[in-house]
């Protein structure tokens, strides 16, 4: 079976300012596929190029060479609207002071299926529905999104994306703002998507453990270079993860027959002690 998406030798250099930092940033060679039904997690330190790629990956940016397949069709050929129908991306949060409920929140994904119209469709309306169901958002449709608590808004802010019935489902640091409880129930949440209606994931997380929890695959980045990709068992390398995060770092077996645990060792009176996760 084809990938869903292909990343073929992409380069991306960002333009006259950026060129000014102390170390221009730059991606360079990237090349990674992404199968039907698959989650896949983006990790790497800060501004290693992981928010980059989603933007190359959903057109906000152009790389400067290579190419991006979607569905077998190179990206630069699919239409905006088209586009939108089959990537959805769910962004860490929407506005505090975002002045809707979640229902019009969520109808707003169904804009691509008809940019022209002023009115939502019964089929709309359905596609709506369903997504509010499958994220436990629906008893709360008419709340305004300011009443939320940060689980509800999360969940919400997915909701809107599953109504877009993507093929390719985008998620920024989705726990970034969570507490543990909701922290759970997302991950929980994730996985049953991907489980029960197929959705291919692509997730960008700082959190180790979480994302290789949830994927498949994980996909180590530094410095706009892809460093290592496999299983997490094969990426959660303590000597690679030291050299990408700058750190000392130990990987431990899980108890539970899960993926590893990541340690990171805290500078402490003079030695390391190893506490929390990378």
């Amino acid at each position: 079976m084809s990938p869903l998406v292909e990343c073929r030798d992409l380069h991306f250099a960002y333009g006259a300012a950026e060129r000014r930092r102390a170390r221009p940033f730059a991606v360079a060679g990237v090349s990674f596929t992404i199968g039907a039904e698959e989650v896949v997690s983006l990790i790497g330190p800060n501004s290693a190029g992981k928010t980059t790629l989603v933007r190359l990956l959903t057109r906000v940016l152009r790389p400067t060479a290579g190419e991006i397949v979607l569905g077998g069709r190179s990206l630069a050929d699919i239409g905006p609207w088209e586009l939108a129908r089959q990537v959805a991306v769910v962004p860490q949060d929407v506005p505090a002071a975002f002045p809707f409920t979640v229902e019009q929140l969520v109808l707003m994904a169904r804009f691509p299926y008809g940019p022209h119209r002023y009115f939502e469709s019964e089929d709309d309306r359905e596609a709506a529905h369903e997504a509010m169901a499958a994220t436990g958002i629906l008893p709360l449709a008419a709340s305004p999104l300011d009443t939320l608590s940060g689980g509800e808004r999360q969940r919400a802010v997915l909701a809107r994306a599953l109504a877009q019935r993507p093929r390719l489902l985008v998620l920024d640091e989705p726990t970034a703002h969570l507490d543990l409880r909701y922290q759970a129930e997302c991950a929980a949440l994730l996985s049953r998507l991907n489980r029960e209606q197929g959705v291919t994931i692509l997730l960008v997380s700082h959190d180790l453990d979480l994302a290789a929890r949830l994927s498949d695959r994980l996909l180590l980045v530094v410095d706009g270079r892809l460093v290592r990709a496999g299983t997490p068992t094969e990426v959660l390398d303590a000597g690679a993860l030291e050299a990408a995060f700058g750190c000392r770092v130990v990987v431990e077996p899980s108890r539970d027959g899960g993926p590893p645990l990541v340690r990171v060792g805290w500078p402490e009176a003079g030695r390391d002690t190893v506490k929390g996760r990378a």
